[in-house]
């Protein structure tokens, strides 16, 4: 079994630095996500991303249940288990439901999924005419009394950018341990995790190989040029060059795989390095972003730009 190694947030709660993700669409049954989950706690994983709107937490729980029944690990206390609070929900009592769901008594760690408020169901497709404004003070007070009231051990963000970061420390008790986001080695975000360090909040990059497989998503990453030549000369494949990049970053990463040996592959990027003339080679590598969330723009709704929803940085 690969060890695997924690960061300490600024809450003081340890994270391991690889999780396995659960976003997908669309949304498979629940044997088979909760298959995929046990699999991952006997290789070695102990940190799961779940959402609410992912659909996928009923079998994050199920896997954690079994996975204590068959001896894999012996308490929950050894999983790092992160959820997150959808666009459309009002935060205590959603995050209250997300731990039913789960059957869990707290979750490690409860993100913002996106700074914007939708109206409406809760579903993971949407359009511009259904954003009403957010009021981040009051969301983000409640999110504190969430971390109070013991139901989350850790609170923080996701996909926000260094102007909505600051405006949330303007006002925040308590400050975001963690800003999940977009990074991988087409889209860098150094500005953002250089922004993040100074504050003290832990980065998590997600969709570190493009998110391939899913509607969002793209195989640009893994067909970088630079990315391959890496690979071929290290007796790598394309997936570890772009989590062990992640990693040499200082982050955390969210990697999703309902396969098995993909699972183990995605693990085994802990004994060995970059290259510097690699690293190097890489920074240089020409910047796109990709999660360019198309349903929050709209010429008449409350973001008209992509550059508008992420303050420039596109």
């Amino acid at each position: 079994m690969a060890v695997m190694e924690q960061v300490v947030l600024s809450s003081g709660r340890r994270m391991p630095v690889l999780g396995m993700g659960t976003a997908t669409y669309p949304v498979p049954p629940d044997e088979i996500m909760t298959s995929a989950v046990i699999d991952a706690i006997e290789l070695g994983y102990r940190h799961f991303d779940t959402a609410s709107v992912y659909g996928s937490e009923r079998a994050v729980g199920q896997a954690i249940v079994t996975a204590l029944e068959r001896g894999l690990i012996r308490s929950r206390d050894e999983l790092f288990v992160t959820t997150k609070l959808w666009c459309t929900d009002r935060v205590v009592p959603a995050l209250q439901e997300s731990l039913r769901t789960l059957g869990l008594e707290y979750i490690d760690l409860c993100l913002i999924h996106y700074p914007v408020r939708l109206k409406g169901d809760k579903q993971m497709v949407f359009t511009s005419e259904d954003m009403i404004p957010l009021d981040m003070p009051t969301v983000w007070e409640a999110m504190e009394k969430c971390q109070s009231l013991g139901l989350a051990k850790s609170i923080g963000v996701s996909n926000f950018t260094c102007r909505k970061l600051a405006d949330l420390l303007s006002h925040a008790k308590v400050p975001p341990a963690v800003n999940q986001v977009e990074i991988n080695p087409i889209w860098q975000q150094r500005k953002l995790r250089d922004f993040c360090s100074e504050k003290g909040i832990h980065v998590t990059a997600y969709s570190l190989l493009g998110a391939i497989g899913v509607f969002w998503g793209s195989n640009n990453v893994l067909e970088c040029e630079e990315v391959k030549r890496i690979a071929q000369s290290m007796g790598k494949s394309r997936a570890q060059v772009c989590l062990r990049w992640g990693v040499e970053q200082g982050g955390s990463i969210v990697v999703k795989s309902f396969n098995k040996e993909r699972l183990k592959e995605n693990m085994e990027i802990f004994d060995w390095h970059l290259k510097e003339e690699d690293k190097e080679r890489l920074s240089l590598v020409p910047q796109k972003r990709l999660i360019l969330v198309h349903p929050f723009i709209s010429p008449n709704g409350l973001y008209k730009s992509h550059a508008e929803f992420w303050d420039g940085d596109v």
